[in-house]
């Protein structure tokens, strides 16, 4: 056994969870209190990593003093959902209830949040509840707009029309790449912030690969549209991507914005966001699109946001930057970096240790640097393991190898030992990304 797939291996299972943190399944709670010390909007990976980060510090010790707001009876690991569009892992594997996740020390309403009063510590929630708190925390992740798209919400998972982004049709995504018989497969991501940026050309390397095993490649034109100006924001993965896709023979269409739908005559409209404008009609006999996104939109009406609707927090403490008992991380705060879980995961050491120092009348210090990983899936067994801080811009990456060229551990990395250090420890407050590691696995930062 090497040695990284060793330390790696203890990092997931070596360290038990703490018994007090998650001993007995949590309820929802029907009549949660009216005050509570933190309340933690959204039960993702951002929120869950904070509040169970919390809930182990002495200072919420036999308490019942975290209130996580959120409406879902499931936890999903959405990474997990490109290897189910291409039949790798089952939908199961990438969900748990929710319930079994809350730490004890906390309270659960599933619900969802209408407005928050940030000038009176309380939150709203839809129905109804008035909740108010001394420190907020907000993880409230990203809003999917489906419906920007003319003719999508009535189209999603049927006649050849799917997305990964959407737990109602991930599996309808395997299920019509394996029915391709030939013909126009498209691939769509929006000019819009995204979460997981790399997961709308993940699923084209991979139906490409399926294509080819079930000998339709030769009658298959595989595009990918983006309304970016560039396949990837980093030219070192960039540039790999390209050459993938050119040596594959799949069509990359940049500044392409899907904005229409017209399922009766499978047809894709295009938007140019070039130059030159204008707009192009492309038929479909397979089309995967990823829409547009946005920050939900209590956090505007809040007078929360910044310009652009995301939380308004300082990029290096995630302290709000009007109200300091306001803290935000993930994909909903205005953070400058791309949107994944492994960004979550490094800002929510930073997120939990300066709210708890503000808690105990201090001032927070530690510093998050913008690091983000996008592990890009380019085939079964093949994967470029994009590592780099988005405030910068050069890689941060985690081993000696380039990662910017296919390797098969970081496949099986990805696949299989990343999830399991998801839920047996980030979501238990226990993982916090691959720092410590770095300096084992690439002292003399060679990449």
């Amino acid at each position: 056994m090497s040695l990284p797939t060793l330390v790696f291996r203890r990092a997931a299972f070596a360290a038990p969870p703490r018994p007090s943190s998650r001993s007995l399944a949590t309820v929802a709670t029907a009549q949660p209190a009216k005050n509570y010390k933190v309340v933690v909007v959204g039960g993702g990976s951002a929120g869950m990593a904070v509040a169970a980060q919390l809930a182990r510090d002495p200072l919420f010790a036999n308490k019942k003093d975290i209130l996580v707001i959120d409406p879902s009876s499931d936890h999903y690991y959405q990474p997990l959902w490109t290897f189910v569009g291409a039949g790798l892992k089952t939908f199961d594997e990438s969900k748990r209830p929710m319930k079994d996740l809350i730490p004890k020390e906390a309270d659960w309403l599933q619900n969802r949040v209408s407005k928050i009063d940030p000038a009176n510590n309380l939150v709203h929630s839809a129905d109804g509840k008035e909740i108010k708190y001394d420190y907020l925390v907000i993880a409230s992740g990203i809003n999917i707009d489906y419906h920007k798209i003319e003719g999508l919400p009535e189209s999603l998972g049927k006649n050849g029309v799917t997305s990964n982004y959407s737990a109602q049709s991930v599996e309808k995504t395997n299920e019509f790449i394996r029915a391709f018989k030939g013909g126009n497969a498209i691939f769509t991501q929006p000019a819009t912030p995204i979460k997981c940026a790399g997961a709308p050309q993940k699923i084209a390397y991979l139906a490409e690969e399926l294509f080819r095993q079930t000998g339709v490649r030769s009658k298959a034109n595989v595009q990918f549209h983006s309304g970016m100006g560039k396949i990837f924001a980093i030219d070192k993965y960039a540039n790999e991507l390209t050459n993938v896709c050119k040596d594959r023979n799949i069509k990359v269409n940049l500044l392409s914005n899907l904005t229409a739908i017209r399922p009766d005559k499978k047809q894709a409209v295009f938007k140019s966001l070039g130059p030159d404008g204008g707009e192009s009609v492309v038929p479909y006999d397979l089309l995967h699109v990823t829409p547009p996104m946005s920050a939900p939109a209590y956090i505007r009406e809040s007078g929360l946001s910044n310009a652009d609707g995301w939380v308004d927090v300082n990029k290096d403490t995630t302290q709000h930057t009007k109200f300091p008992n306001v803290f935000s991380l993930g994909d909903s705060s205005s953070l400058p970096t791309s949107k994944t879980a492994a960004a979550a995961a490094a800002q929510s050491e930073v997120t939990s240790a300066n709210l708890l120092a503000t808690i105990q009348g201090g001032k927070g210090d530690k510093a998050y640097g913008g690091y983000t990983s996008c592990p890009l899936i380019t085939g079964k067994g093949k994967l470029i393991l994009a590592e780099f801080s988005g405030y910068t811009g050069k890689p941060q990456e985690t081993f000696f190898f380039n990662q910017g060229k296919e390797n098969g551990f970081a496949y099986w990395l990805t696949a299989d030992l990343i999830p399991a250090i998801y839920w047996t420890r980030m979501v238990n407050g226990q993982w916090t990304g691959p720092e410590r590691y770095r300096k084992l696995f690439n002292p003399l930062d060679s990449n």
